[in-house]
């Protein structure tokens, strides 16, 4: 299996010229994704010295802090999938690239989002690493277990799981390579494997503009802007 696919929602059908264009994932390709970056993900907070859990980690977020959010890309789920126990789906967001355009749109205070991180580093306590660890432990047998069409809650809408996963596949890949980055250490080969689907994912969610800078500046023929990003 082909880890490298698109990890494009499922369901969607893909942009451009013709539907036949690109070959959405099976739902065992992303899965596998996740199973990738969660185990890519546990590999690396294995290898962070707790003394440089306060040192800086991304923007306002010390190594903690980033720690603490990533573990988001796990709780999300177990959070989501119980607000569904009581709710009526209605309209549902169809894979990824619906859910991050939602997200950006309704995206609040940027000062409240890095205290919710700061907030999220705190409440992994004394030793963070083990506490990561427990969480990442006690979701992904959830996702395993977890039928591809359950429907979770999510802030911006409703969403299967199927279609939900790649979003914390994504997360988690980036994050960790934030935590390699701050802390550096070498990503190892399991998050390797789950980068390239999330870079999949990332072109997708380029409007039409950016994804001409996107392919020329991978293709080397120009940089990209100092404050280029796909992620708003």
């Amino acid at each position: 299996m082909d880890p490298s696919r698109a990890p494009r929602g499922a369901g969607e059908r893909p942009a451009g010229p013709g539907p036949g264009l690109i070959v959405p994932p099976s739902s065992a390709e992303l899965r596998l994704w996740f199973e990738y970056a969660a185990g890519g993900f546990a590999e690396l907070i294995d290898l962070i010295d707790p003394a440089k859990l306060d040192d800086p980690g991304l923007g306002e977020w010390s190594v903690r802090s980033l720690l603490g959010h990533s573990c988001r890309a796990f709780t999300t789920i177990e959070d989501y999938l119980a607000a569904s126990r009581a709710f009526d789906p209605g309209e549902q967001l169809h894979g990824p690239v619906a859910y991050f355009h939602a997200a950006f749109a309704s995206v609040g205070d940027p000062a409240d989002v890095a205290a919710r991180g700061v907030a999220a580093g705190q409440a992994l306590g004394d030793d963070p690493i083990a506490a990561a660890h427990a969480i990442a432990d006690r979701v992904r047998p959830v996702v395993r277990a977890t039928p591809d069409e359950a429907i979770l809650v999510t802030p911006v809408g409703v969403m299967r799981l199927i279609d939900y996963l790649p979003t914390r596949a994504f997360e988690l890949t980036v994050h960790s390579l934030d935590l390699a980055g701050a802390t550096g250490i070498e990503p190892g080969s399991a998050l390797e494997h789950a980068v390239p689907p999330a870079v999949r994912l990332a072109t997708a969610l380029a409007g039409p503009g950016d994804a001409i800078a996107v392919l020329r500046a991978m293709t080397g023929r120009g940089p990209l802007r100092a404050d280029f990003t796909v992620l708003g």
